[in-house]
């Protein structure tokens, strides 16, 4: 595999600057790495370079030797940059008040071959593509190649939309590093949508290059040509997927955001508020790629799933690419969990289940979280209140002539009982729940119903003899048991509910392994499925076809 190489036209850019400017970058022997320099009125020149600047010369700018730079470059467009004819160099001007010119910057301009590696497997897809990225990292570099491979390489009909002549140069003829892709200049910038729609009416592109999709015009014409078959190679303002879905103007391009108002049921179901953010359609990228460096980039293969896991606060998991020196690809891990710092004590976990339906009093149902332990099995049943007073409990009690005490020492309660809130006003006590390995209840309220049912479920528990601990060849016994009725109630949901009533089912919350076999049994009648919950509550939702 071939190597990076970089050309950049450096003597050509350098022969506008002032004369002193220009021997003390010759001086320099990091021209290679040189980004942009500096002309400022009354100021020092400057040059930066990643991660540092360097002031050029000891003698400041003056008007004369900014007006010389002007002359030799000409007219500035209505963007106020400028060019050099056929190279990739992009000056911009600072005007004051007056429209007079009072800062230059000059940025110096790179065609880089090789990078393309990164994303080489992804053009293939014949998928569109977004690049996201801060400033400088390299989007509009990786679009040039990226052009060049598709029209050379790939034999695709390609036309670049280059609103400032920043991907293939100034001037008339387009410079080599786009290829025998075609270019299509904008006269000024918020008509980029107007030529956008052109390209695909007049030339009939198969692939369109969009350099900064910024405004809601420019996001719906990206929709527009997407949907006529398009593909779309661009990039936008934004260092993550994260932040196009913050941004109101540019979320279209990764589906567009709507509020959904979800009823009573699916709100439990969901535990969520009945109010929720949902991907409003199909995105007009599928593929999206966060540029961290020049030579790290993360690549979302589905840019849909994505949105949808961000929008229920969960963590999505791009895949970490990185260019090494021999240009070779490399695929970082960037998911592998880190070791402790020190020795951690974790108790085991279990689980509260619910009561069985018909053994129990129908009542209101309420979200419910439990972590870890097993209470004794003889006397009260010890419980500790948190965030409520123990004058609910002791009448809850006093109502149904239950064996259960409240106490106020935690290390001797069999279960702490909290509202949601409690154990956020109190956080020491989950800590030592912990260590006194007392299992935690947490109840969505302190009403008298809410205390009764959690204490039901607590005794009933405790009575059954199913829930004490088995031998080895019993818990392997009931672990197949489980899940045999898993798979049994997948296959009822998908062929009484799903398939006849076309109406997405969510199934009772199982172990990673029978989430796993729920969903290779729902692929097999050629639906889509998908795991919601936190850890602890993780369960399959199917989808009608």
């Amino acid at each position: 595999m071939s190597t990076e190489r970089i050309t950049d036209d450096l003597k050509r850019l350098l022969s506008l600057l002032p004369a002193s400017v220009r021997q003390a970058l010759e001086q320099n022997d990091h021209s290679d790495q040189l980004l942009e320099v500096v002309l400022d009125l009354g100021r020092l020149p400057e040059a930066r370079y990643p991660g540092r600047s360097l002031a050029l010369g000891d003698r400041c700018l003056e008007r004369n030797d900014l007006q010389e730079v002007v002359d030799r470059l000409g007219q500035f467009g209505a963007d106020n940059r400028a060019g050099i004819e056929r190279t990739l160099h992009r000056i911009s001007a600072i005007r004051n008040r007056r429209g007079d010119v009072v800062g230059l910057t000059c940025r110096v301009g790179r065609a880089v071959f090789g990078t393309v590696a990164m994303v080489r497997d992804l053009l293939d897809s014949e998928q569109s593509l977004l690049l996201m990225g801060r400033p400088g990292v390299g989007k509009t570099t990786a679009l040039r190649e990226i052009a060049r491979v598709l029209a050379d390489d790939l034999g695709k009909r390609v036309v670049v939309i280059d609103t400032s002549n920043e991907i293939a140069g100034d001037g008339d003829i387009p410079h080599p590093a786009i290829g025998r892709a075609r270019r299509m200049q904008v006269a000024r910038p918020e008509l980029q949508h107007q030529v956008m729609i052109e390209a695909v009416e007049n030339h009939m592109p198969e692939v369109i290059v969009i350099d900064e999709i910024g405004t809601e015009l420019e996001a719906q014409a990206a929709r527009t040509i997407a949907e006529r078959g398009v593909i779309l190679v661009a990039t936008a303002h934004g260092n993550a997927l994260s932040n196009l879905i913050k941004n109101p103007t540019l979320c279209d391009l990764v589906g567009g955001i709507e509020s959904v108002t979800l009823g009573d049921e699916e709100a439990r179901r969901r535990r969520s508020q009945k109010t929720v953010l949902e991907r409003a359609a199909e995105p007009t990228f599928p593929i999206a790629i966060e540029m961290h460096s020049r030579h790290r980039w993360a690549v979302h293969d589905d840019v849909a799933r994505t949105v949808d896991l961000l929008l229920r606060g969960q963590s999505p998991r791009p895949q970490e690419r990185e260019l090494k020196d021999d240009g070779s690809v490399r695929l970082v891990d960037a998911d592998v969990p880190k070791p402790p710092r020190g020795p951690q004590r974790r108790p085991a976990l279990a689980v509260v289940p619910l009561p069985n339906p018909e053994a129990t009093p129908a009542r209101e149902s309420q979200p419910i979280e439990v972590e870890t332990g097993e209470g004794a099995d003889s006397g009260p049943f010890r419980v500790f209140c948190c965030g409520f007073s123990r004058q609910r409990l002791e009448e809850a009690v006093r109502c149904h002539q239950w064996p259960v005490q409240a106490v106020d020492d935690l290390s001797s309660a069999d279960v702490l009982l909290s509202v949601r809130q409690g154990l956020g006003r109190h956080p020491d006590l989950r800590r030592r729940a912990r260590e006194a390995e007392v299992p935690i209840l947490v109840i969505k309220s302190d009403t008298l119903p809410q205390v009764e049912r959690a204490l039901e479920r607590l005794l009933s528990r405790r009575s059954r003899p199913e829930d004490r601990p088995q031998p080895m060849a019993a818990a392997s016994e009931q672990g197949r048991a489980d899940a045999l009725a898993a798979l049994e109630e997948c296959r009822l949901a998908v062929e009484q509910v799903v398939m006849p009533e076309g109406r997405p089912v969510e199934l009772l919350p199982r172990s990673e392994v029978v989430l796993q076999m729920q969903a290779d049994l729902v692929a097999r009648y050629r639906l889509r499925s998908d795991v919601y919950g936190p850890s602890d509550q993780r369960r399959l939702r199917v989808f009608p076809p």
